[in-house]
């Protein structure tokens, strides 16, 4: 597990952060710093990446969470520069199964936005 950092264990699920979002991180930074040559910018533009972020765990949860429901582990969550990505121990058997693991991270993005704009 190299080239990753543990953030925490929720749900009984480890959460990890790869090395190269901090790639991310810094590149956001420096672009708000080169067009505004402001640390309110360069803050909030990363802390909007982070709370972007925050929503792509949420996503992978969504997965992990109904994949466990029907007695599927997922053995961690890790977070990439371009999202993430909920390891699961195997699939779901019956197709049906399967199709509700896929279904439910982007449900749990309609969740968000109805949260957000509502």
């Amino acid at each position: 597990m190299r080239w990753q950092w543990k953030l925490g264990k929720f749900f009984g699920i480890d959460v990890y952060v790869h090395a190269t979002f901090l790639l991310l991180i810094v590149w956001v930074g420096y672009s708000h710093w080169l067009a505004n040559q402001n640390w309110g910018e360069v803050l909030s533009g990363i802390l909007f990446i982070l709370a972007l972020f925050a929503c792509v765990i949420l996503h992978e949860y969504g997965h992990a969470l109904t994949a466990r429901k029907f007695g599927v582990k997922t053995r961690d969550i890790t977070i990439y520069p371009i999202g993430g990505v909920a390891r699961l121990e195997r699939m779901p058997e019956k197709p049906i199964e399967e199709l509700w693991v896929a279904l439910m991270g982007p449900a749990v993005n309609v969740v968000i936005a109805v949260i957000l704009f509502v």
